[in-house]
């Protein structure tokens, strides 16, 4: 449920996207979007090396074990911290402001549901061990203080190569909104709506 429901969002957000500008654009403002672009490719930057950092441990482990280790030693939900930072990266790269907190919002009411829902999972699957996990290791945000990784690890590569491209949309997902500005400017594709 939760991936399709991610891809509805996506794809109901993207044909917005097709006929939306941002008004900074025409306001003068050119500090906006020239602030908002380099901070939203960075963001894209680090959420998708994070999905694949993750991806690396959890890769054919994700029912299997309690994964502990490398992302998952700072904090509980680092695949879906990273999936956030990458969206919000996406949502800067319009050059706006609305888009960003639309996906915040977003992601603030459903994901606490599906996170809350995939721990009672997680301790049914492992009780103790994931019990004494969940007492020191934060939910969603990170503690830094807190890494730690195995000198080696043994890799579900067909797994992991999955994970690799599914991450990867967050760059394609940047070109292609590049793109569809790029028909905006040439005229070959209309602006309905102007969004801060």
């Amino acid at each position: 449920m939760r991936i399709a429901i991610s891809k509805l969002f996506v794809l109901l957000l993207f044909s917005f996207l097709l006929f939306t500008n941002s008004i900074w654009e025409t306001t003068g403002h050119q500090i906006v979007p020239e602030s908002l672009y380099p901070l939203g490719v960075f963001l894209v930057g680090i959420g998708t090396l994070g999905r694949v950092w993750c991806s690396l441990y959890i890769a054919g482990r994700k029912r299997s074990e309690l994964v502990t280790e490398g992302p998952y030693s700072i904090c509980r939900n680092p695949l879906y911290f990273f999936s956030l930072v990458g969206a919000l990266g996406i949502g800067f790269t319009t050059e706006t402001l609305s888009v960003p907190l639309i996906v915040l919002m977003t992601f603030s009411l459903y994901y606490p549901l599906v996170i809350k829902r995939e721990e009672i999972q997680m301790a049914r699957l492992h009780g103790a061990m994931f019990e004494t996990y969940r007492g020191k290791v934060p939910r969603f945000i990170p503690k830094f203080s807190l890494f730690h990784e195995a000198e080696s690890y043994v890799v579900h590569v067909e797994l992991f190569r999955r994970h690799v491209v599914s991450a990867v949309w967050f760059v394609w997902l940047t070109g292609i909104l590049a793109f569809v500005e790029s028909l905006h400017d040439m005229g070959w594709l209309p602006v309905y709506f102007k969004i801060y």
